[in-house]
C-alpha cells in the first residue's frame, strides 16, 4: 500500500469539503468541550469529598444571651450541654468556639473577600459546640437530641449543606453531559454524511482503483483517516477551549471560593488528565462512525 498516495487523498478530502469538514470539527469540539466540563465537575466533586471527608461537623450554635454572658462555656445550660454531647455515643470530640473565635474563624474563612468580612460583626455570630463524629452519615443523631435544648439557638449540619452543593454540581454536570451527548448525535451525523458526500465526490477514481486490483480496504482507508484526522482536530480544539473557558470565565467566576478554600482549585493539570480521553473518544467515535457508513451506506 502506497502511503504518500492514501494521505495525499485524505487531504484532497479534507479540501475537496472543506465546509461540511468545518462543521464536523466544530460540532466535535463543542460536543468534547461540554464532555470535557462534565468530567471536570466531576473531578471537583470527587476532590471535595476526599477534602471534607472526616472533617464534617455538626454545629451546636447557642443562644444569644449564652454568648454574650459565657464566653469560656463555664455555667449552665453552657457547660451542661458540653458534658452532653461528649458523653453522646458516636461523638469524637467537641470544641466550644466563642463570638470572638467565630468572628477571627469567618475572617480566616473568607479573607479573600474582605468586603464581606468589613459587612460582618462579632455581634452576629453565636458561640458553638463545634462536634466531630465517628461516622458523619449519624449526624441526624445530634441534629435531633439537641435541637431545642435550653441554650441552643439551632443545630446545623454541615454534611447537609454539602450535599445540597453536591447536587448543584452533580446537576451542572448532568446538564453538560446531555448536551454533550446531543452534540456528539449531531456529530456523528455531520461525519456519516461527510464521509458519503466525499465517496460520492470521488466515485469515478475510486471505480477505477477498484477495476485495476485495489482491494476495498484499501479505497476505504482514506475515508476513514479523513473522520480520524477531523475528530482528532476537534478534539485540540475542544481542549483549548477548556482551557480559554479555565482562564478567563471559571478563575474569575469562582476564583474567590477557590482561593478561600471553599471549592478545591481546578488548575490546567485537571485539563491535561481528561484531554486523553477526550481525545480516546473523539477518534473511537470517528473511526467507528467511518467504518460503520462506509460498511452499510457507501458501496467502494
Amino acid at each position: 500500500m502506497r502511503t504518500s498516495f492514501v494521505f495525499s487523498e485524505v487531504v484532497t478530502g479534507l479540501r475537496r469539503n472543506v465546509t461540511m469538514t468545518i462543521a464536523m470539527i466544530l460540532t466535535t469540539a463543542i460536543s468534547l468541550f461540554l464532555l470535557g466540563m462534565g468530567l471536570l465537575v466531576v473531578r471537583m466533586v470527587d476532590k471535595m469529598q476526599a477534602n471534607y471527608q472526616g472533617k464534617l461537623e455538626v454545629a451546636v450554635m447557642m443562644t444569644n444571651d449564652v454568648s454574650v454572658n459565657d464566653k469560656d462555656c463555664t455555667q449552665d445550660p453552657c457547660a451542661g450541654l458540653r458534658t452532653k454531647l461528649e458523653g453522646t455515643s458516636g461523638v469524637e470530640s467537641v470544641v466550644y468556639e466563642n463570638r470572638e473565635q467565630g468572628y477571627e474563624r469567618f475572617k480566616t474563612i473568607f479573607e479573600a473577600q474582605p468586603e464581606l468580612v468589613k459587612l460582618a460583626r462579632p455581634e452576629a455570630i453565636p458561640a458553638t459546640f463545634r462536634v466531630k463524629l465517628e461516622d458523619p452519615e449519624r449526624a441526624d443523631v445530634i441534629v435531633k437530641a439537641f435541637s431545642g435544648e435550653a441554650g441552643v439557638k439551632s443545630v446545623s449540619d454541615q454534611g447537609e449543606f454539602l450535599s445540597r452543593l453536591f447536587d448543584v454540581l452533580n446537576g451542572v454536570r448532568d446538564g453538560a453531559l446531555g448536551l454533550a451527548a446531543l452534540q456528539a448525535f449531531a456529530a456523528l451525523l455531520l461525519i456519516s454524511n461527510t464521509i458519503q458526500v466525499s465517496a460520492f465526490t470521488r466515485r469515478t477514481e475510486v471505480g477505477i482503483m477498484r477495476l485495476v486490483g485495489a482491494t476495498r480496504w484499501y479505497t476505504q482507508l482514506p475515508f476513514l483517516i479523513e473522520a480520524v484526522v477531523a475528530g482528532i482536530i476537534g478534539a485540540v480544539l475542544g481542549v483549548a477551549c477548556l482551557m480559554l473557558f479555565k482562564v478567563t470565565a471559571l478563575d474569575s467566576v469562582l476564583g474567590d471560593l477557590f482561593s478561600s478554600g471553599i471549592l478545591p482549585q481546578l488548575g490546567m493539570l485537571d485539563i491535561m488528565v481528561i484531554s486523553p480521553v477526550l481525545l480516546g473518544v473523539s477518534v473511537l467515535i470517528s473511526a467507528l462512525t467511518g467504518y460503520v457508513t462506509l460498511r452499510l451506506y457507501v458501496r467502494l
